[in-house]
């Protein structure tokens, strides 16, 4: 069963100073449950990273509380959350002449005392951080050999090592390429499934994370937050609204974003699946607004997947058989002109 493991209520966030408090964010009011990939949302500039580092206890909070497994966290010592939260930043880890094990070894440090020795119970629990990851082949290698994505592996099993319930991570994609921006928020999905931890993270990756989340935080500086599954979140309008500027389009069909293309013209596209969305793609770039809901004499007909014709039918009944989107558009063309 999932549980609540953070709760914020009435909670600002900023930068106090000598002469002049700077806030970020006011009046956040929000929860977390233990079993869930959380995602935070936002523009640059909206005090994300702030958040999140304000959650971690790396700075204080302004105003409101914010409670961590039932406790205000200001009542833990830092020991004490070192237990329950591990962090996992955006900067790269430079470290040179440490393995991928000693470096995992590292998140026993919560409970190995002064000389971090590790036991032998130490051991098998960093052997198993490494295999959650599925970075065996990784752990002699040196850390400073590593490949990003290799590297972001390293420091997710050091915070599994740390065994919190918590794990926070700010940017865990910044530096991948998209495959393995692809693995690394699956990874991270998979772990909160399997090990019942509270798994939050900042990103840009808007598209992955709508897609992967189970949870998502939209930011704002108008509006605070907006919680919700990213389903619900685009039924109800929140992702349209909060997009919703120059160039992006939230297309409500498919749950996802896309380049906002200014249209001159409109046809109806009668089909489904696959052919229907490629279909719908390839004339929304070429400046054709195309959708079911679209009154007009001239129409095109996608078909079933495994029948490769697209029948274009003209506003005076002329009828057009084509093989691929190319020709398709080829012939719509000629009756909607650049």
């Amino acid at each position: 069963m999932k549980n609540e493991t953070i709760r914020i209520s009435s909670l600002s966030i900023g930068y106090p100073g000598k002469s002049r408090t700077k806030i970020v964010a006011t009046d956040l009011n929000a929860s977390i449950n233990s079993g869930e990939l959380t995602c935070l949302l936002g523009a640059n500039g909206v005090g994300k990273s702030t958040l999140l580092r304000t959650l971690s206890a790396f700075q204080p909070k302004l105003d409101g509380k914010i409670l961590v497994q039932g406790k205000d966290i200001a009542d833990y010592t830092d020991s004490e959350l070192s237990t329950i939260i591990s962090v996992v930043l955006t900067e790269k880890c430079d470290v040179k002449n440490m393995t991928v094990k000693e470096l995992v070894g590292l998140g026993r440090s919560p409970y190995t005392g002064f000389w971090g020795t590790l036991s032998a119970e130490d051991k098998r629990l960093v052997k198993r951080s490494i295999e959650m990851v599925k970075a065996e082949e990784l752990a002699n290698r040196m850390v400073h050999t590593l490949s990003d994505g290799e590297r972001q592996k390293a420091m997710i099993a050091k915070a599994l090592a740390q065994e919190t319930p918590v794990i926070f991570l700010d940017e865990p994609t910044a530096f991948l390429d998209f495959p393995s921006k692809v693995e690394m928020m699956q990874l991270l999905h998979r772990l909160s499934r399997e090990t019942g931890k509270t798994i939050f993270l900042s990103t840009h990756d808007l598209e992955l994370a709508l897609q992967i989340a189970d949870k998502v935080w939209l930011m704002d500086k108008t509006n605070g937050l907006m919680i919700g599954t990213p389903e619900d979140l685009s039924l109800n309008g929140s992702l349209s609204n909060f997009f919703a500027r120059k160039g992006i389009a939230f297309d409500r069909e498919t749950g996802l974003f896309r380049v906002d293309n200014v249209h001159t013209a409109e046809l109806r596209l009668v089909g489904h699946g696959q052919k229907y969305s490629m279909a719908r793609k390839a004339l929304q770039r070429n400046g054709i607004l195309a959708a079911r809901s679209v009154e007009s004499d001239f129409f095109i007909e996608t078909g079933e997947l495994k029948d490769s014709v697209y029948v274009v039918h003209s506003a005076d009944n002329e009828v057009i058989n084509v093989d691929s989107i190319e020709e398709m558009l080829e012939v719509v063309e000629r009756f909607f002109p650049k």
